[in-house]
């Protein structure tokens, strides 16, 4: 029986290993430096200049290759290269949280089409719809402390406030409003494009007169997304705190879990603060990208007006999940949910919270939103695992929108 054929499995494996990491360290060698002597493995280097059985050499091409695809970037980081190359956002980043709380942090593209400049780690984004769970959360707390009942009419907390045709909010509970279910018209559908009005300051007023200018969407019962819903949520917050919404929102989630790079703009501030990628968007669909960073969110208001970063996202919806924003009956609440129609199969909503499927099994909590210039997905699971993906530019077609969606997916179903 020959000497190689008698090794152990184990032993061939070392001797392979030191071969392979003396054939990767060889192309640091100086021209004309013996490679043992540039490496210190005069051992393993006698050992390679022996004739290996074919058996060893086969082995060795196995670990080379295995070599090559353990320096891959991992799943995520293909995800958020595909979404800049494929779909030609400017930019994507991530943060994902594993199950022990650990997390990494992902970036692909440019943060600015014109320098060039990379693209900040866990840069802030406007999160935009994000902020209806911040905002539900908010009124869940005074449901809570009894100071507002999620099936008592909106009308209770602001007297004639909701009128219109087929819209009375006498009819209309504070439940629906956050639900989705109150048939109340999305002002956003008539908002004028972005590169036009972004200069345009908004009050909630003004929103509620542009949805009450049209029919109700439905009566009682059925499901539609609107924001009016959202801006009526944070009239019900400073009608019953007698504080402006951003300060209860500041004050009761954002300060309490830590959420450092999470903030409400101020009135008049079109700005993102602090390392940001630029945002982009276009006049129409196909269109040049032009930068849009800076524009008035007052449009978004308790709908849509928060500005956070990856990381601070999962931060937020991991308290959420493990009972640190509401209690217990509250949160139940919450994760109570309907079929979402117009949303992707499975998809759910509940109070300010989206129940959705994973490729991998189980469900994920979280919302996502979409504002000019930016896109967030993402998402919680039950066992502490959060994902939360951002690229700087809103979709071109369905298939860029679905693979946003796909990279928090396996941001979360990944094994690293």
């Amino acid at each position: 029986m020959s000497r190689t054929s008698s090794e152990s499995k184990s032993s061939r494996r070392v001797r392979v290993l030191a071969a392979a990491a003396l054939t990767a360290l060889s192309g640091l060698v100086v021209a004309g430096t013996p490679a043992a002597a540039a490496t210190g493995l005069d051992r393993t280097a006698s050992v390679v200049r022996q004739s290996p059985d074919e058996s060893l050499s086969a082995e060795l091409a196995e670990v080379r290759d295995e070599l090559k695809r353990n320096h891959r970037p991992d799943a995520v980081q293909r995800k958020l290269d595909e979404l800049v190359k494929k779909n030609k956002f400017p930019a994507a980043l991530a943060a994902v949280q594993d199950a022990k709380g650990r997390t990494r942090h992902y970036t692909a593209g440019v943060a600015d089409l014109t320098t060039k400049a990379e693209v900040p780690v866990d840069g802030r984004v406007r999160i935009a719809s994000n902020t209806k769970m911040f905002t539900a959360v908010a009124v869940l707390q005074l449901v809570g402390e009894g100071k507002v009942d999620l099936d008592e009419p909106i009308e209770t907390y602001l007297p004639k406030v909701v009128r219109g045709k087929g819209i009375d909010g006498r009819k209309i509970t504070v439940r629906q409003l956050l639900q989705h279910t109150s048939g109340l018209p999305n002002y956003t559908r008539w908002m004028p494009s972005m590169f036009k009005s972004r200069d345009v300051y908004r009050s909630p007023q003004d929103l509620l007169d542009m949805a009450f200018a049209h029919k109700a969407s439905f009566a009682r019962g059925g499901w539609e997304y609107s924001n009016t819903n959202y801006v009526l949520a944070g009239l019900l917050i400073e009608k019953v705190t007698g504080r402006p919404v951003a300060e209860v929102i500041t004050d009761r989630i954002i300060k309490p879990i830590g959420l450092r790079d999470t903030y409400w703009p101020a009135k008049g501030d079109k700005t993102i603060r602090g390392r940001h990628p630029h945002g982009y968007g276009s006049e129409k669909p196909g269109g040049k990208l032009k930068d849009i960073t800076n524009l008035d969110p007052s449009w978004g208001w308790a709908a849509g007006q928060l500005i956070g970063t990856p990381s601070d996202l999962n931060r937020f919806m991991s308290a959420l999940m493990d009972g640190k924003l509401l209690k217990p009956e509250q949160l139940a609440a919450m994760k109570h949910t309907m079929k979402a129609p117009g949303f992707p199969a499975g998809w759910e909503y509940g109070l300010g919270l989206m129940k959705m499927p994973l490729s991998c099994g189980g469900v994920t909590w979280g919302h996502g939103g979409d504002i000019d210039g930016y896109e967030t997905r993402n998402g919680v699971t039950e066992d502490g695992r959060a994902a939360t993906v951002a690229v700087t530019s809103l979709p071109a077609d369905e298939d860029a929108h679905e693979n946003v969606i796909k990279a928090m997916d396996t941001a979360l179903c990944a094994k690293r």
